[in-house]
């Protein structure tokens, strides 16, 4: 038998929803003016970049490094850099707003099947083809925004088999969070995990995790790590390598096998 909510539960539901829709709408129009100065950002820092390259063509015109030209590169380095952190900071403003957007849109959710918008027997999403489910995986792994060094932030987990359903609640011992971030071999190595160590990784056309060691980390942000994962059907006990986005190769915190 299905419980109908109580008047008074309704009533802070529809509440929640007006303000749920007007804090989005505030933060859509803070996301739009942190674009705008991204842009003018942008143009400025690029003017600068213009004139390092004209001076470092009059350089090797002149085939010497003058003190005049090395104290001139060096306040355009400098003025360059501060562009380059004012610009990144907008964009961190940028990807803040956008979270608490995604927040209060699965508050919305909750909030609307509270009261009444839509029930159990209606499910705002519908079974997926499982080939769909995994080109919306690769997709998602493919758009995961890259890391730029801000640790601390918090994770948040969905269940992909709960369509329409709850959130489970967990402690968080018993979470293992994807990562929110891509990271980049060149300037973050220490990021990745390194050739040889235990993880949990997503097998290719599954949506199940299995414990692999890694066969070789990305060497760029695009690429995949390359995985070996334990499978007893082969003589030393691994599968070949196979490919994983790193959306998907997680920590494992058992020892390795011996």
């Amino acid at each position: 038998m299905r419980r109908t909510p109580c008047g008074r539960c309704v009533v802070a539901a529809v509440m929640a929803l007006v303000s749920a829709d007007s804090r989005i709408a505030e933060l859509l129009a803070e996301l739009q003016r942190l674009l705008g100065h991204t842009q003018e950002e942008r143009s400025r820092s690029e003017h600068n970049l213009i004139n390092i390259q004209k001076t470092h063509e009059r350089m090797q015109t002149e085939n010497k490094i003058s003190p005049y030209y090395r104290t001139k590169l060096r306040g355009l380095y400098t003025t360059a850099k501060a562009d380059a952190e004012a610009e990144c900071n907008i964009l961190r403003k940028a990807l803040d707003k956008i979270a608490e957007i995604k927040s209060l849109l699965e508050e919305r959710r909750i909030a609307a099947k509270i009261a009444g918008i839509y029930s159990d027997a209606e499910p705002p999403r519908k079974t997926m083809r499982r080939g769909v489910l995994m080109t919306l995986l690769q997709q998602s792994a493919m758009t995961l925004p890259l890391w730029i060094g801000k640790p601390g932030d918090k994770y948040e987990v969905d269940d992909i088999d709960e369509e329409g359903k709850e959130r489970h609640t967990l402690s968080r011992r018993r979470v293992i969070p994807l990562p929110q971030w891509k990271a980049n071999p060149e300037t973050d190595p220490e990021a990745l995990f390194q050739r040889e160590q235990l993880v949990l990784a997503l097998y290719p056309q599954t949506t199940c995790f299995y414990r692999a060691l890694i066969h070789a980390p990305p060497q760029r942000p695009q690429d995949d790590y390359s995985v070996l994962f334990e499978d007893t059907s082969y003589a030393d006990g691994y599968s070949p390598p196979l490919n994983v986005a790193q959306r998907y190769v997680v920590a494992c915190k058992e020892t390795k096998k011996k």
